[in-house]
């Protein structure tokens, strides 16, 4: 019988990362170097208690990374590692959709009279929390969506997230520039916004607006990105009346003023 030899520190981590218990890890380790062994080979090769054997082996099987025969006595053989991880990656991504699932309904079910009467407004930090955070709003668009947002922040983050907002919804884009096909779906202005507020800046203090966005949805959510080349991006969100009362005057007072500077 081969005695147990050391197990690197990081093998044992990584194994745990992946849901197993040290006992877990210690047998299937075990089992991996032998063609098959009983209950007490295993806790001779592993190290493991002799009473902690049967309840590792029990749990490795469910999770099915070990075999067990029907001979008396029984023996146990390790499913080979590449299978055996599979096996466990499978059964996380099972669980962590069930988790998902689980908790999106305690997040979309929040009650909002915990929030008393304070107008919440929220500051969210990383292109992906704000991308994640304006998807939302857009998937519970009812009625309207508004964007007023320069090229580059539509192109690299925005319009794949407007593409599953439902036909009835009405979509408005105002923007810098577009390049491509404009989607008949949606109505878009197209100006030179930052042009003209650089025209009237003073001398070497242009508006970095380049990476930035208003958006505001069934005039009840509004998000305002913030951002530019080389900076994390943060937003402000709020559902607030004041903020978006704020942002949908904002956003009529930019439409007027495109349409009337338009040719």
């Amino acid at each position: 019988m081969k005695a147990p030899r050391d197990i690197p520190s990081d093998l044992l981590e990584s194994l745990r990362s992946l849901g197993l218990t040290k006992y877990e890890a210690l047998v299937y380790i075990g089992l991996l170097r032998v063609a098959g062994a009983t209950a007490t080979e295993i806790h001779e090769i592993s190290g493991v208690p002799r009473a902690s054997v049967y309840p590792a082996l029990d749990r490795l099987a469910q999770k099915e990374l070990v075999s067990v025969s029907h001979t008396t006595p029984k023996r146990f053989d390790a499913i080979p590692p590449a299978q055996g991880i599979e096996n466990l990656m499978r059964r996380i991504e099972m669980d962590a959709e069930s988790a998902l699932a689980a908790l999106d309904v305690f997040y979309r079910e929040k009650d909002v009279e915990y929030r008393g009467n304070q107008e919440l407004v929220w500051t969210i930090y990383g292109e992906e929390n704000i991308k994640a955070r304006l998807s939302d709003m857009f998937q519970s668009a009812e009625r309207s969506v508004e964007v007023l947002a320069s090229w580059s922040l539509l192109q690299g983050n925005v319009l794949a997230l407007l593409k599953p907002i439902p036909q009835s919804v009405q979509v408005d884009i105002i923007t810098d520039s577009w390049r491509g096909e404009r989607p008949s779906r949606f109505r878009v202005s197209v100006h030179p916004l930052g042009a003209l507020y650089e025209a009237h800046a003073p001398p070497g203090r242009g508006l970095r607006y380049e990476n930035s966005g208003v958006f505001l949805v069934d005039d009840a959510k509004a998000l305002v990105w913030m951002g530019s080349a080389g900076e994390q991006p943060s937003a402000l969100y709020s559902e607030s009346s004041g903020l978006v009362q704020f942002v949908r005057r904002y956003l009529a007072s930019v439409a007027e003023w495109v349409a009337a500077a338009s040719p």
